[in-house]
């Protein structure tokens, strides 16, 4: 039995976005990490807020204006993201846009160095 999950494209998993709406999908959750599929229909966004935890933003298709502590950036397919915890973030889609979502459960050990200098 293989212990490994694979996908041969990630856009398209959701089914089509209605208007006005943004859907998801969990891919992979373990105590490591989660992965969620993100689709947004044009204009939709999700407004400022934080999160406890490390995440990973993976942008596969689609354009949108990425705030990140306040500062507008541009995302397209291939902008990758790192955001610390309680960094704060908002995402509103010019397009269709679809986004992978990896959020870090897990210390690495490069972290547990750093908080315990």
């Amino acid at each position: 039995m293989s212990n490994y999950i694979y996908f041969t494209a990630l856009s398209g998993l959701t089914s089509d976005v209605p208007p006005d709406s943004i859907l998801s999908r969990t891919l992979y959750d373990t105590t490591d990490v989660r992965a969620i599929l993100f689709d947004f229909a044009r204009g939709q966004e999700l407004s400022e807020h934080t999160a406890a935890l490390p995440a990973i933003l993976y942008f596969l298709s689609g354009e949108a204006t990425l705030t990140l502590d306040g500062e507008e950036k541009e995302a397209r397919a291939g902008t990758w993201v790192h955001m610390p915890p309680q960094l704060s973030h908002r995402i509103v889609a010019h397009t269709p846009v679809t986004m992978l979502l990896l959020i870090i459960k897990k210390e690495t050990s490069e972290e547990s160095a750093e908080e315990n200098i």
